[in-house]
């Protein structure tokens, strides 16, 4: 008996320590085809639960009709070719066009790929259960021990993949290894030792299984642009060498999950792919007039084209970077021609946690938010509450600049960001700058919204920048018109009790690739 519930305990932990690797493997395979947002995590979590859910029903029909060892051990064995099918399918159908919502969207691709794997990862307890039962007046204690390792295993699941294994091994080799595990485990708590037949079957099976799926599924699928890969613990990074733009000079552009983050030039840093970072460009260039020695804050590096340009430019700039991945840091220091003698200093951390262990007041004349983009927006960044503490930082007449990428007509977050911002800084004292002054026709754009604790004169901006040239990238939009809009577009106050950043920028994905309400 005791060693039946050391065998039951030793199964049910390396069951549930694959599944919490895999659902938390879930959210970062996904990433380069839907983001990583609310909708992402919610959609895993409920399939997962749901295939447990399902799987512990059917696993009990099973067990009664079964009790056999044998059944645990292919339950494990198929429960390992269902870590192995997750590569594959993610391959298959992670880019699929289905014409639903966003959410349905993500909530299909999901189950597709997961809801299998998890039903048949729940059966397996109670199939254990009713193995090592055989004394009715130790039920409670033989079952509370089951559930008990049970959880150990979630619990160490979870914080080796988040903390561990996804720096270090990555994605698809995780599942590779899930899988391996979970198949051992059929062999040796299966009882297929004792049985030569069925052993041989397996390794007849499993060997040319593993042959011809590790090249296709296991390996990240890269195009013959892409000359660096590697998964972080925050995102997908590669680096393609671009020579469609800028007249065909080589340009290396830095993706993170699903996003073209950056395109840089490495041997121009005064070269800038995209309009945003013009507009950063023109404001910067119209206050370096009377401070040329400024400091500037950027939440956010990227491919550190902007601070790159800056250091070119400015040589009495003082740079820093807050960039909460390392790993992005090293592949642009690396890859993207920041030198080892840079004036960028580089901070590895969350924005908001450096902005609130900033003990100084008023230190920088610009703060660059360069955080958020069309699937993922951290939205503790976005709320009044961070606003507030984002003016602490500036200089009475510092500047804020953050890009938004929104629709114009359709949207709901930029409006409701800009409102907030006025919550904090004023009305008059929040200004939006967009690509074109054709309100009327802009759809989808990327914005600048521009914020100061003083009121700033919009028209000597105008008038500095385009000067003899009469060019310019930016097209700010007058205060009547910015207020007119506001009071038209559906918008709230976010702040750290209310923040629904994904339900107000879901609209956007769902205008962009043709999907239905």
């Amino acid at each position: 008996m005791q060693r039946a519930v050391v065998k039951a305990n030793i199964v049910v932990f390396i069951a549930s320590f694959c599944t919490l690797v895999i659902e938390l493997v879930a959210g970062r395979i996904m990433a380069p085809y839907v983001g990583v947002s609310l909708y992402t995590w919610t959609s895993i979590i409920g399939v997962v639960l749901a295939g447990i859910s399902i799987g512990a029903y059917l696993g009990g029909l099973i067990a009664d009709r079964y009790p056999r060892p044998s059944t645990l051990g292919w339950l494990l064995f198929l429960s390992g070719l269902g870590a192995f099918s997750i590569s594959p399918l993610t391959n298959l159908v992670g880019a699929a066009q289905f014409q639903t919502s966003l959410m349905i969207r993500i909530l299909l691709i999901t189950t597709i790929i997961f809801l299998v794997p998890s039903c048949v990862l729940g059966m397996i307890s109670p199939v254990v259960v009713k193995l090592t039962l055989n004394n009715l007046e130790k039920t409670g204690n033989v079952v509370g021990k089951i559930y008990a390792f049970s959880t150990l295993g979630s619990i160490l699941g979870t914080f080796a993949t988040g903390f561990f294994l996804i720096s270090w091994m990555g994605t698809r080799q995780i599942l590779f290894t899930m899988g391996i595990i979970l198949i051992l485990s059929a062999l040796v708590f299966g009882g297929f030792f004792v049985r030569r037949k069925v052993l041989a079957l397996f390794f007849v099976i499993l060997i040319p299984l593993v042959w011809a799926f590790y090249g296709y599924a296991f390996k990240p699928p890269l195009d013959e642009e892409t000359y660096f890969f590697k998964e972080s613990d925050y995102y997908t990074i590669k680096l393609k060498r671009d020579e469609t733009r800028n007249g065909g000079a080589p340009l290396e552009a830095l993706i993170l999950d699903h996003l073209v983050h950056s395109y840089t030039d490495l041997e121009d840093p005064f070269y800038l792919e995209y309009e945003y970072i013009r507009i950063y460009e023109e404001v910067v260039r119209w206050q370096a007039r009377r401070r040329p020695a400024f400091k500037a804050l950027f939440i956010g590096g990227g491919g550190y084209t902007f601070p790159r340009f800056v250091e070119a430019r400015y040589p009495e700039a003082t740079i820093d970077v807050v960039e909460i991945d390392p790993e992005v840091t090293r592949v642009v220091k690396n890859y993207l021609g920041i030198s080892e003698n840079t004036r960028i200093r580089s901070f590895n951390e969350d924005g908001r946690w450096f902005v609130m262990n900033c003990k100084e007041r008023e230190v920088y004349d610009f703060i660059f938010g360069d955080a958020f983009n069309d699937l993922s927006i951290p939205y503790h960044l976005t709320t009044k509450e961070f606003a507030i503490e984002l003016k602490r930082l500036l200089k009475p007449d510092g500047l804020l600049l953050a890009n938004v990428i929104d629709s114009f007509k359709k949207g709901a977050f930029m409006p409701s960001y800009i409102r907030t911002l006025e919550e904090v800084f004023g009305k008059g004292h929040v200004h939006l700058i967009t690509l074109s002054s054709d309100y009327e026709h802009i759809g989808i754009s990327t914005f600048v919204v521009v914020a100061s604790p003083q009121r700033l004169d919009m028209d000597d901006f105008v008038r500095v920048v385009k000067g003899r040239k009469n060019e310019m990238t930016s097209h700010v939009m007058p205060q009547d018109r910015l207020q007119q809009y506001l009071k038209e577009r559906y918008s709230v106050i976010l702040t750290d009790d209310y923040v629904p950043a994904d339900n107000l920028i879901a609209p956007i994905f769902e205008e962009r690739f043709g999907y239905q309400r």
